[in-house]
């Protein structure tokens, strides 16, 4: 009887092991090879390359609206790098870059934010899951997909991405709950970019890190510089080790910050001030990344400019080869297809309809 403690929790670590001034912490430093670095490299200036452009078309009217991604390269290649192709990959909405690096194509991206249900066809033995646009909802499809896994006794991981909004959600909350009472091999990799849409932090949750909530679900949990590749990297592979090995869930909670706006729709000047987007371009990622591989004799400015140039043209061919495709995509009675093995009556009856009229529009304009 009476009171007494019970056993504290765990303690929450932060990792960094490259800041922005290009200070390395040797003792950290993962072992990493220089095709394993200039492989994440291409990754990270890809995913920034391809950013921009989308941004250019969508002002220029040729693709709908989208979600930028600068400045959150370090999170999601850092960590997706990792996986093998028979684990999975669950994003939510601003994943592009580690989606690209898993194989999907930039013609698919433009289709998808172009209005085609084409551009979120999975390729045949991908095992990415669609990207996710609800809030947290994708977090708990993960932990399903980590319970086959178990109960296969396969050891296949799942990589599941969200941002500090989704930690608000119910979804995220039985996810975790549920993949650490089972002991699902999944990684929970949140993107705290500091806003969800113009909800800053401090305003969603009075933790003083979003990695403690792994505390209360018995599972472990750790924030890292996200934007620094090194520790994403470090902390990944080790959650990546437990998984694979019986280990369960782990929380990675990785800092970065939204440095555009939360989709071309939005206006992030009239919630967040300037000064604060300038502190954090300080410390955004592709720089310092860029840096240390140079102090490494890994990347010459040579290499760089060839890259880029590689890139650039990859980007143009992309672009080139969707814009094509979308002049032969649209069809009306596509509406029907892909939703149920056989139409209804009342569908059917509606696709006949419909293509009755078609006909007869078609007719009518041959015949003047």
């Amino acid at each position: 009887m009476g009171r007494s403690p019970i056993d504290p929790p765990a303690p929450i670590d932060h990792l960094s092991i490259l800041d922005e001034n290009g200070k390395l912490d040797t003792g950290l430093e993962p072992d990493i090879t220089d095709d394993m670095h200039l492989k994440t490299f291409r990754a990270m200036l890809l995913g920034r390359r391809f950013d921009e452009k989308m941004l250019d078309l969508q002002r220029q009217g040729r693709i709908g609206t989208f979600p930028p991604i600068k400045g959150q390269e370090a999170a999601q290649i850092g960590s997706v790098a990792l996986l093998r192709d028979s684990d999975w990959l669950v994003p939510s909405f601003r994943e592009t870059a580690a989606e690209i690096m898993r194989g999907r194509s930039l013609e698919s991206i433009l289709l998808y934010y172009n209005g085609f249900n084409e551009g979120t066809i999975i390729a045949k033995g991908q095992r990415d899951l669609p990207m996710s646009v609800p809030v947290a909802s994708q977090i708990i499809h993960a932990v399903g997909l980590g319970w086959a896994i178990k109960y296969r006794r396969s050891d296949e991981v799942v990589m599941v991405f969200f941002g500090d909004g989704a930690t608000s959600e119910g979804d995220f909350h039985e996810a975790l709950n549920c993949a650490a009472v089972y002991q699902t091999p999944v990684i929970f990799v949140c993107q705290n970019n500091q806003w969800a849409i113009s909800i800053p932090l401090a305003k969603q949750t009075h933790s003083k890190t979003l990695a403690h909530k792994a505390v209360a679900y018995g599972m472990p949990g750790i924030q890292v510089d996200g934007n620094d590749v090194l520790a994403v990297h470090a902390a990944s592979a080790e959650a990546i080790v437990r998984a694979r090995s019986g280990g369960g869930p782990t929380l990675i909670e990785c800092v970065t910050y939204r440095i555009m706006m939360h989709t071309t729709s939005d206006d992030p000047k009239k919630y967040r001030s300037e000064e604060e987007v300038e502190l954090w371009r300080k410390k955004e990622p592709l720089i310092r990344y860029r840096n240390y591989l140079m102090g490494k004799n890994i990347l010459s400015e040579a290499l760089i400019a060839k890259i880029e140039e590689e890139i650039k043209e990859e980007i143009r061919a992309a672009v080139d080869r969707a814009e094509t495709q979308m002049k032969s995509l649209g069809a009306p009675l596509d509406m029907f297809n892909h939703l149920y093995a056989e139409l209804p009556p009342h569908l059917q009856e509606q696709r006949e309809e419909l293509t009755n009229e078609l006909a007869n529009s078609i007719g009518e304009a041959q015949h003047g």
